[in-house]
């Protein structure tokens, strides 16, 4: 068993100015724990990193007076701000690449300990639609597997009302406190005494378009499977799907009329491999066989990367051109730099985590990596 002991007040906020710092995402944040051995040390160690990377001017830190008002304005909604490898994360999303290293939560927390399911689907669902998503959410939440969803009108809506009883959980694109949209401001309030409110953004964050794919991975990556109602071609429940497959989560659709556009996202992922699914058989043919894996994901924690070790002065120089010459703006797996560039897998990491500080980096699913060109 791999556990970790509680954040103390000081460590989260560290873990927090961390967080949101200049380009630390997820991945990037894990590794420079995983180097450095608190947050508090990567701090102090961004500038320099940041500036071997090719920055020109200063990195931002987040100030600490900008995290404790963040955490005291959490504190006084009754939120919790959870760290990843602590008891009130979700355990199957701990173990997604880019999970995010600190989380607000705000309900009932044992929502987190049953295993879990998305149904995602259109926000302007058909009648059938939204009464078989409820359906199917009640069906499963009676099986004992709770809900996640995103709180969004139509299948997400009718979703949490039928897992209300059993167990809900609403992944929000904005701050805990934004309901979004309005018109479900009474089932906010419903899933805040009953089921369970996540996010990753600040308290009293507008949800953006931008905000949306990345809450989409936190549905499917808390689940074990994610269910699309309706869907319509390049709609967002698509992109919760493709999240799902990326995370190595099994992926069902409803069929539907092929005169129906919000039918053919749907049966798109069905002629490409996702479980047709008419009944809550479907679902549970396919996810009982798990749910003997949930205890096992509470009580795993995936460890943090082992320290990084950086080039020597007299090879820093070679490892940075090499490699920088290596990438392009085309997604290259990093298994492949270091096999073409010929340096060790910690030189490759650790320059590439010094590239994207310096905001030269970017990060794709599938250990990727692609050269941001900056003007």
């Amino acid at each position: 068993m791999n556990t970790a002991p509680s954040l103390s007040s000081g460590e989260r906020l560290d873990w927090l100015r961390l967080s949101r710092s200049e380009n630390v995402g997820p991945v990037t944040f894990r590794r420079l724990l995983g180097r450095f051995g608190s947050a508090r040390a990567a701090l102090e160690a961004l500038p320099e990193m940041a500036r071997r990377g090719g920055r020109m001017r200063p990195i931002r830190l987040c100030p600490p007076d900008d995290a404790l008002r963040e955490f005291e304005a959490a504190q006084r909604l009754g939120a919790r701000l959870v760290g990843w490898d602590e008891a009130d994360y979700p355990p199957l999303l701990r173990h997604v690449d880019d999970a995010p290293p600190l989380l607000y939560v705000l309900g009932n927390h044992g929502v987190l300990n049953m295993p879990a399911v998305g149904i995602v689907g259109s926000r302007n669902a058909s009648i059938n639609g939204r009464r078989l998503a409820a359906s199917l959410a009640a069906d499963l939440g009676a099986a004992g597997w709770a809900i996640v969803s995103g709180l969004a009108r139509g299948i997400d809506t009718a979703a949490h009302e039928g897992s209300l009883k059993t167990g809900t959980a609403a992944v929000l694109a904005g701050g805990i406190d934004i309901i979004y949209p309005r018109e479900n401001a009474v089932l906010y309030e419903r899933i805040r005494e009953h089921g369970l409110l996540l996010s990753e953004t600040p308290p009293g964050t507008e949800p953006l378009a931008r905000h949306f794919p990345r809450r989409n991975r936190l549905i499917s990556g808390a689940a074990w499977g994610v269910v699309v109602v309706e869907a319509r071609p390049g709609s967002g429940s698509l992109i919760t799907a493709r999240c799902a497959l990326d995370q190595g989560r099994e992926v069902f659709a409803v069929p539907g009329s092929p005169l129906d556009p919000r039918a053919r996202g749907g049966n798109h992922l069905i002629r490409q491999g996702a479980t047709l699914t008419e009944t809550i058989d479907d679902v549970l043919r396919v996810l009982e066989p798990m749910r003997p894996q949930q205890k096992e994901a509470s009580e795993n924690h995936p460890a943090i990367p082992g320290s990084l070790a950086l080039p020597a002065d007299f090879e820093a120089e070679n490892a940075h051109d090499r490699i920088t010459a290596a990438l392009g703006s085309a997604p290259v797996a990093v298994d492949e730099i270091i096999r073409s560039c010929q340096f060790s897998p910690a030189i490759v990491t650790a320059v590439l985590l010094e590239l994207e500080l310096a905001g030269r980096l970017e990060r794709h699913p599938g250990n990727r990596v692609s050269l941001i060109h900056l003007p």
